[in-house]
């Protein structure tokens, strides 16, 4: 959380690829290029402006990112690596505010980017010559609910903090495949997502059984895919209006609160939910909100990390969207898509969008980001002040933020025509996914220090992609 004197920080500019099935098609840099491209675009920016860039990934070698944006310019800036599991993404949201909240580093205006290249199937660890990060929750979770060496840990994990959920509350499996069902049905509305399918509730709750009470439609997929965003202080803001005109004002989106929290000795007192984080979600919502100035029934929209359908159900709690215990009444009651008190996942979330590690919390601010302009405007949560965001990795991290409208107003629908002239790429990146152009790189590249060479056949690569 910053200090309540550190001066505003804005996102101004977010870019996404589509997210797809990891099957070695599209190698990370051209998708970190896609997705860097796209949100400089979006921007009305080139590289030469960036002072500082931080790259969020899980599954790569060191400096990855410097070989991700070398293609758009070695113009000597800082670059940080972030891998904070599941939560890199956000993690790397909440580096890039830090630092341009930090008046002794002059940092005006930073690209975050996150990126992933997964292999197909469950997570698992790479190095088996060595301590797991998260050893010491598989072992808490096999000494208090046993464990099954044919099932993969994480759906374990998540499967016995529903199973929890269910014997304090009284929750059912019908629950759980309800927000499944919910997030999948948003997404068809999410161009980017991985899957787009509708499915029953009897559909869901038929498909394979993966750990009671969790289905595989109730799980999030291993994805390939990358995500950008902008952001900037308050005084670049400033200069931007003044040279460009209001306009900038209104596509910007303040950051109005933001905490990252890890594990407390609770995680460990035997308890399954708060195995998983949600003591630590908790106490990151708070401090975000309360930085915010905002209750937590007053966010409309909210993105949260629905790795599986049972986090979502103890996260809504967690997040204070609901009384304790009361979140599968939430569910029940409608309350978490559109007609109801909020809209959970517009995106469609993990379970749906897809889960590339390093992307998805980047991916989660595009989406809000859209969100408050009004650019989603097949899925749009109309007229909200506020918007929420919960991004979470085990071993253990919590990111939540609270973005606002950097000209104080509430999303409203904007048509398509008037998106396309205000969006830097001629159409509607809310709800249209194209790929991107070997002009497009022009207009965001370095022109002070441009390398040939490490851009090498990358134009090339995604000429014959598209």
């Amino acid at each position: 959380m910053a200090s309540p004197s550190s001066p505003p920080v804005y996102v101004l500019g977010v870019g996404l690829t589509k997210f797809i099935k990891p099957r070695n098609k599209v190698d990370y840099p051209l998708l970190a290029l896609e997705a860097s491209t796209k949100a400089l675009l979006d921007a009305h920016l080139n590289y030469d402006t960036i002072t500082a860039a931080i790259a969020s990934y899980c599954y790569g070698d060191s400096a990855c990112g410097q070989r991700c944006l070398y293609q758009l310019g070695m113009t000597g800036i800082p670059i940080y690596n972030v891998n904070n599991n599941c939560a890199s993404g956000s993690s790397a949201l909440h580096l890039a505010r830090t630092l341009l909240s930090s008046p002794a580093l002059q940092h005006s205006c930073i690209l975050v980017l996150g990126f992933e290249k997964m292999a197909p199937g469950s997570l698992s660890s790479v190095w088996k010559d060595r301590a797991n990060p998260i050893e010491k929750i598989g072992l808490k979770m096999a000494e208090t609910r046993g464990y099954d060496g044919g099932v993969p840990g994480s759906a374990q994990m998540f499967g016995n903090a529903g199973r929890e959920y269910m014997e304090k509350y009284g929750a059912t499996r019908e629950d759980f495949a309800e927000i499944a069902r919910v997030n999948h049905l948003h997404s068809k509305q999410n161009p980017y997502s991985q899957f787009r399918d509708v499915y029953t509730l009897e559909e869901i709750l038929g498909s394979q059984e993966l750990f009671e009470p969790l289905t595989k439609l109730q799980a999030c997929p291993t994805s390939d895919g990358a995500a950008a965003a902008v952001l900037c202080s308050e005084a670049f803001l400033e200069e931007l209006v003044r040279k460009e005109g209001e306009g900038v004002r209104e596509r910007a989106v303040q950051i109005a609160g933001m905490s990252m929290a890890t594990d407390s000795p609770a995680a460990f007192g035997g308890s399954a939910m708060e195995l998983v984080g949600y003591d630590m979600s908790r106490r990151a919502a708070e401090a975000a909100l309360k930085e915010a100035g905002v209750k937590a029934m007053h966010p409309k929209v909210v993105e949260l990390h629905d790795c599986f359908s049972a986090n979502e159900m103890v996260t809504l709690e967690a997040l204070g969207l609901c009384k304790r215990g009361k979140a599968h009444e939430m569910v029940r009651n409608g309350d978490i898509t559109f007609g109801g008190r909020v809209v959970v996942n517009p995106s469609g979330g993990l379970i749906s969008k897809g889960h590339p590690l390093g992307a998805t919390g980047i991916a989660q601010c595009a989406e809000l980001v859209w969100q408050l302009r009004g650019w989603a405007n097949n899925r749009l949560v109309e007229g909200a002040e506020v918007a929420l965001q919960h991004n979470l990795g085990l071993g253990g991290v919590a990111v939540v933020t609270v973005y606002k409208r950097a000209d104080g107003g509430v999303s409203k629908h904007v048509v398509d025509e008037e998106v396309g002239k205000a969006s830097g790429v001629g159409y509607n990146p809310a709800v249209v996914a194209k790929g991107f152009t070997k002009e497009q790189v022009k207009q965001v590249r370095s022109r002070k220090a441009p390398s040939e060479w490490a851009m090498g056949d990358a134009m090339e690569k995604a000429a014959s992609r598209l």
